[in-house]
């Protein structure tokens, strides 16, 4: 099932792709959860199953703007330097410890949005990246139950302003829309867009 969250007109919504459309899962369960983010806490995705099974598309999928599949996420934990190639690239030592940093929900966009680069830098990269939405809160899982936890999987494109990135690390910070301090994961507005889950 390929979920969405979505703008048709002025009003959000959440959904699932079918057939070229889009089932509004809002409707199709009578408003019982706010969003899609609702949905995976109400560990509820046998049910949007059950409900677009019976249902034909509400409406074309053009007829929506895409947002982020997860617009208001509590958290986007991001692992850096997780692949060897990139380790190389970047002139770094390979270690067993990835690089792991935070990103906030403004720095996303959805699909087909414009990634945004800040006019204080000249080094906007962007590369692909997989998205692994949790559906299912936990800690310290044991490796044999962490699929349970696992809702579903995103294509996602992740930004990098490589000068800021590179010349500072320390906690974010931005004064008047400029960064003021800058950390691996900076994350401008509207940065990194996500496709479908």
């Amino acid at each position: 099932m390929k979920l969405i969250s979505f703008t048709r007109g002025d009003r959000p919504g959440f959904g699932a792709v079918v057939e070229g459309g889009v089932v509004d899962l809002g409707a199709a369960l009578d408003g019982k959860y706010a969003d899609l983010r609702a949905l995976l806490a109400g560990d509820a995705l046998a049910e949007a199953r059950a409900a677009v099974a019976q249902r034909k598309p509400d409406f074309a999928l053009e007829s929506v703007t895409l947002l982020p599949v997860i617009p208001e996420p509590g958290k986007i934990w991001c692992c850096g330097l997780n692949y060897h190639e990139h380790v190389q690239e970047t002139n770094r030592e390979v270690t067993e410890q990835p690089t792991f940093f935070l990103r906030v929900a403004d720095s996303q966009v959805g699909h087909g949005q414009a990634i945004v680069r800040p006019r204080e830098s000249t080094q906007l990269d962007y590369e692909a990246e997989i998205a692994v939405i949790i559906g299912k809160g936990g800690r310290r899982i044991a490796e044999a139950d962490v699929a349970r936890h696992i809702a579903g999987y995103a294509c996602y494109n992740d930004g990098s302003v490589r000068d800021w990135q590179r010349h500072t690390s320390g906690c974010p910070a931005r004064t008047s829309g400029a960064p003021a301090a800058s950390a691996p994961g900076w994350s401008p507005p509207t940065r990194s867009p996500s496709a479908p889950a």
